[in-house]
């Protein structure tokens, strides 16, 4: 899962600028990522908040119409606000097209009863409270797993080492791969190496950490990160188009994910918010091709992995109980 880093590719505004006699400063190439994903590429894509069957098919008409290629589909509601219908009609809609598709796991705090979640300070968060939520977000993994689903979101670490233990016990397949979700991504190299021997295969960075933070995190960690390029407002609303081609750059492995901001949310959810859902699905996959397109006109969209790939290489693991 290591190369070595790619020419850099032209950044925005630079001849003009240069012309001017504004040239931004030289990039050092000791700041770029060495990583890649297994298979080869440096950036994979995500379509988020996808919350159901007939979302999945307009973000998938979408995407065709538009030509936007597409790895992985993610839901945020989670599996126990879906039928086993509706999951086996998503697992088989993002099968016949070798994307792969991951649901949110169980209970988190801010659903809960417990009221520290809604205090200032926001204690509790988005974790499972007591054995209870734990075990639903265990139940939701399992049940999901069976219908076929492969990769699973999570917002807890108690719950994240609970799922990879179960992984390595074969009580979940062994290719089942786990996603942090940004509602707790971790902010330094340190939690990012943590979530890692956890057993994350994949984690999702706030999006407002800079440029240099994704350099320090890739020094201890080649896991794949996943980043909003366009975060939705209950994650700061930051817009950062025109830095794709620098946050691959430095975060590679990563993963694109084409969010929202200036809309309500949607979870969880329901037919009442139906219009909104199908809206918002459509308009993600159209920010995806804005992006695309900015990163083909610098000189930075050759080095996408292979659609279809998924797994996310060899991790460091903590040891795991007998």
């Amino acid at each position: 899962m290591t190369d070595a880093p790619p020419t850099a590719p032209r950044r925005p505004g630079e001849p003009a600028l240069a012309a001017l006699g504004l040239a931004a400063p030289a990039l050092s190439p000791d700041d770029a990522s060495p990583h890649t994903f297994p298979g080869g590429g440096r950036w994979r894509t995500e379509v988020p908040s996808v919350e159901g069957p007939e979302a999945l098919a307009a973000v998938l008409k979408e995407a065709s119409r538009l030509d936007v290629p597409i790895h992985r589909i993610s839901q945020g509601s989670g599996v126990w606000m879906l039928t086993d219908a509706e999951i086996t009609e998503m697992v088989d809609a993002t099968g016949e097209r070798d994307i792969e598709l991951c649901l949110f796991t169980g209970p988190r705090g801010i659903w809960d009863i417990g009221a520290s979640a809604r205090t200032d300070s926001r204690g509790g968060g988005l974790r499972a409270r007591g054995h209870d939520a734990m075990a639903g977000c265990v139940e939701d993994a399992v049940r999901a797993t069976e219908l076929g689903v492969k990769c699973l979101l999570v917002a807890d670490e108690g719950v994240l080492w609970t799922l990879h233990r179960a992984r390595v016990a074969g009580i979940l397949p062994a290719d089942t791969t786990f996603k942090v979700s940004a509602l707790i991504g971790p902010v330094n190299p340190a939690s990012y190496a943590v979530y890692e021997n956890l057993g994350a295969d994949s984690l999702n960075v706030p999006s407002d950490l800079t440029l240099d933070h994704l350099t320090e995190i890739r020094r201890v960690s080649a896991a794949p990160m996943d980043m909003y390029i366009e975060a939705p407002d209950d994650l700061g609303g930051y817009i950062r188009m025109y830095e794709v081609a620098e946050l691959i750059r430095r975060g590679a492995p990563l993963y694109l994910k084409f969010g929202l901001s200036k809309t309500p949310g949607i979870y969880p959810y329901g037919h009442h918010l139906r219009d909104l859902t199908l809206s918002t699905a459509r308009e993600r996959v159209r920010r995806g091709r804005l992006a695309l397109d900015l990163l083909s006109r610098h000189g930075a969209g050759d080095d996408m992995a292979p659609l279809g790939s998924r797994l996310p290489g060899t991790l460091s693991r903590f040891d795991t109980p007998s």
